[in-house]
């Protein structure tokens, strides 16, 4: 006589068991990027894999780009609630968040971040266009730039660009400090004469302003950083085996020849406190869906288990448990 309602409690049991599941899903806030930058598209992608393979409960958020994703991940991950703030973020800035070197992070470095995979190379632009007269940094002198979003990691690749050419902010006519989408709309209208961004290849909102100069019969120009000059010396020797040398196609951009200059790398960094098996599960779903990945970004055709296997051992930042894991399994790494 027993049986029945064992059989019903096993059953709700069971049920209850679920749902509690169910309400401790990792809830993962992924950190991006402005809008019209590739961490934008790249995060909204990666979140939308995540959640349509039940990994976690994945939310992209826009911020400033990578400081703004670092301290988010510092600050507002809760493993008592489940919530954990994973970071695009680039090596350089990754790097010195994790050490303290940056100001920011001085009174609290952000050294529980743990890299997963590595996504793409961010290049150093410096946009203007043919008729500016601006062929090399130095050029920028008496000029209206703009040097990035303040306390981004543009700025401060911008700032250390400029220091290497000995051309210090002041000196220019005007300095604005924008976003990517910002700084294309204001050079296409004639109120800035050049701005730097360090982002994916392509840029949308690089690859929008360069049609938009093209119908007015105007051509993009992106000034070159000669790997070899005192400019690019300053800025390798600061982050040694972070930043290379580079080469971006006239192709890309439909700027009139190749231009030669820096890369940073970019990586996904969470929590040290994120679940094992959660991080384990966020890499399986990335490369398990890489070609939809790359579908919806283009910058993503550098995203590959080779490439995160060559960061591994390369960078200070330790790699999370879960993608030491995963990479172990698939071969990528002993």
């Amino acid at each position: 006589m027993q049986e029945v309602p064992v059989r019903r409690l096993l059953i709700a049991l069971g049920i209850l068991g679920l749902g509690l599941a169910f309400a401790q899903k990792a809830k993962v806030v992924i950190g991006t990027g402005s809008t019209g930058g590739v961490f934008f598209y790249y995060g909204t992608a990666l979140a939308d894999i995540l959640n349509k393979a039940g990994v976690a409960e994945a939310q992209p958020v826009q911020t400033g780009g990578s400081y703004d994703n670092l301290q988010l991940l510092r600050d507002r991950t809760d493993p008592a609630g489940h919530t954990y703030y994973c970071a695009l973020t680039t090596t350089d800035s990754a790097y010195v968040a994790y050490t303290g070197e940056e100001p920011r992070f001085r009174p609290k470095k952000a050294d529980q971040q743990r890299v997963l995979f590595y996504m793409y190379p961010s290049f150093v632009h410096l946009v203007t266009t043919e008729k500016s007269g601006i062929k090399v940094v130095q050029d920028l002198k008496g000029k209206r730039v703009s040097t990035g979003q303040p306390g981004s990691s543009t700025e401060n690749l911008a700032l250390l660009v400029l220091q290497g050419a000995g051309v210090k902010p002041e000196s220019f006519a005007k300095r604005e400090r924008l976003p990517v989408a910002e700084g294309a709309k204001a050079l296409a209208e004639g109120t800035l004469d050049a701005f730097f961004w360090v982002g994916g290849v392509p840029t949308s909102s690089i690859v929008e302003l360069s049609q938009t100069l093209q119908r007015k019969g105007e051509r993009i120009y992106l000034v070159p950083i000669d790997p070899k000059s005192t400019t690019a010396q300053v800025v390798l020797k600061r982050f040694p085996g972070l930043v290379e040398p580079t080469l971006v196609s006239k192709s890309i951009y439909g700027t009139r020849s190749d231009v030669p200059g820096l890369n940073t790398g970019n990586v996904v960094a969470c929590p040290a406190s994120l679940p094992e098996e959660v991080a384990y599960g966020m890499m399986k779903a990335v490369f398990s869906n890489l070609q939809t990945l790359r579908t919806a970004v283009a910058a993503a055709k550098d995203t590959s288990l080779e490439a995160t296997a060559r960061l591994y051992g390369k960078l200070p930042i330790p790699f999370h448990p879960g993608a030491e894991k995963y990479l172990k399994e698939v071969g990528a790494i002993r």
